[in-house]
């Protein structure tokens, strides 16, 4: 097993990382408060995982919660079903919630726990990739509106991520790749040596060999927790994540969630910025080729499949997160390894290479 600590002063707490942690009784016992646990999962993951969870909770008055799967039912409704379920069995404010499943689940599991009674304690148990690298550490939780992904939420940090391996095992091929979208990234937005080690071992990521992936996964989770200890809020350098996401959120926003998968939406906004990135002649056309291969070597989608005007895409992106009195804000690369915050980028080039990529036929 690997630890890393995300330091955050009173609210630092560990990410575990190896296999069959979730058998493992104390990495989620030692983190809970109080005697109640609500378990929160899906109906995917709840057939597979949710007894052997509850097994570790003798202990504890455990109940759960089992939501529909799917990015298409993160929002306030489904979100209502926690509270629904959190209220009848009379929960207080000493409770513990175990956020079981996938981004979906850890996102909306944590956006409960920050409101339930004004907060309470929730862990986070990914057991997608997605999940496992990005939406379950850092502490951003929501849910989606119909106008906009992620517009509704809080930042919240659990007491603790635990990051079991062998969860991928049962991870169908598509969701896979999805997750293997997040590891690029972190290569591409600040670690040129990590890229490389991603592109020279992007068959066996594939083939889901342990020992690579416990090594991806670790990385991934330490570029991500040193950025979000520098800027927790968002208010800086953490932006720098979202490298890809603002074309990724109005691919998935104008076709409708769960069309593309978040990191196949996300794949796709990366090789956009990074054309853009290219076309403002600050890469060259060499990587963003490089870029692409290995996105098509980890079954990524390389282009938008599904009529999306350049009108329609312009405003699903100017309602994002990262807009700043009205100018879409977006993060481009210097190079591969080296990403920047870029509110001056030509508009033209921009809906050349909008153009470029929507409404491309299989």
């Amino acid at each position: 097993m690997k630890q890393l600590d995300l330091d955050l002063a009173e609210k630092s707490y560990p990410i575990y990382i190896g296999r069959n942690l979730i058998s493992k009784q104390e990495l989620v016992t030692n983190h809970i408060t109080g005697n109640q646990v609500m378990i929160v999962t899906d109906s995917t993951v709840a057939p597979i995982y949710l007894e052997k969870v509850k097994s570790l909770l003798t202990n504890y008055n455990v109940s759960e919660v089992v939501l529909p799967d799917g990015e298409k039912h993160k929002n306030l409704d489904t979100l209502n079903l926690i509270f629904d379920a959190l209220l009848k069995n009379r929960f207080d404010r000493s409770c513990t919630l175990i956020a079981l499943g996938g981004g979906v689940v850890g996102d909306m599991t944590g956006f409960a726990a920050s409101s339930y009674q004004r907060g309470v304690n929730f862990i986070q148990i990914p057991t997608t990739l997605l999940s496992q690298v990005d939406s379950s550490v850092g502490g951003k939780t929501g849910v989606n509106h119909d106008l906009g992904k992620n517009m509704i939420g809080a930042f919240y940090q659990p007491k603790c991520v635990v990051i079991d391996i062998d969860t991928l095992d049962t991870l169908d091929t598509r969701q896979y790749s999805a997750g293997m979208a997040e590891v690029i990234k972190y290569g591409l937005l600040g670690n040129e040596n990590f890229f490389e080690y991603i592109s020279s071992n992007i068959e066996s990521l594939m083939q889901k060999n342990k020992e690579i992936l416990i090594d991806s996964v670790y990385q991934s989770c330490y570029d991500k927790a040193n950025i979000v200890a520098k800027d927790e809020r968002e208010s800086g350098t953490r932006a720098l994540l979202n490298f890809g996401h603002t074309f990724g959120h109005a691919i998935e926003n104008t076709l409708g969630y769960g069309v593309y998968l978040h990191g196949e939406a996300v794949a796709v906004g990366m090789l956009m910025a990074s054309e853009l990135s290219n076309l403002q002649g600050y890469i060259d056309t060499k990587k963003v080729n490089k870029i692409k291969n290995v996105l098509e070597k980890a079954n990524l989608p390389i282009s938008i499949y599904g009529k999306i005007t350049r009108s329609e895409f312009i405003n699903a992106m100017s309602v994002d997160k990262k807009v700043i009195d009205g100018s879409i804000r977006l993060v481009l690369l210097k190079q591969i390894g080296n990403a920047f915050l870029c509110d001056n980028y030509s508009s033209e080039l921009l809906n050349q290479v909008i153009d470029n990529y929507c409404n491309k036929t299989k």
